[in-house]
């Protein structure tokens, strides 16, 4: 099994949570690495997935609504990992997404939709 990549949407891409995962060893991309600036959410999801790359996003409305459109069409997405609050902590985003990737695969991930709220937990 295979371990995620994340593709940080231009929302999610903060240079003090960048450099904290990296210090992490996640494995992970940017938008803006990728070239990708200004695209559509849906070309976002088409590239990530056309590149095996999970994305991470602060964008819940328009991110639940595309894996809806892709389930109900039958169609695959490498993964869509959520923040439901843009005002988790870098530390609080760092600690649920070390353990979301030590707990789900690349292989597990596809085609879910994902809350890091729920890997976020008080120590």
């Amino acid at each position: 099994m295979s371990q995620i990549c994340l593709y940080l949407d231009e929302d999610a891409s903060r240079g003090d949570l960048i450099k904290a995962l990296r210090n992490a060893n996640i494995d992970l991309i940017t938008t803006l690495e990728a070239h990708n600036l200004s695209c559509s959410d849906l070309e976002q999801l088409v590239w990530a997935t056309a590149n095996n790359k999970v994305i991470y996003t602060y964008n819940m409305g328009d991110y639940c609504r595309l894996h809806t459109i892709y389930m109900v069409e039958s169609r695959e997405h490498t993964g869509i990992i959520v923040a439901e609050r843009q005002s988790y902590s870098i530390g609080e985003q760092l600690r649920g997404l070390q353990r979301l990737v030590l707990a789900i695969s690349a292989e597990s991930i596809r085609n879910q939709l994902v809350f890091l709220g729920t890997y976020i937990r008080d120590e």
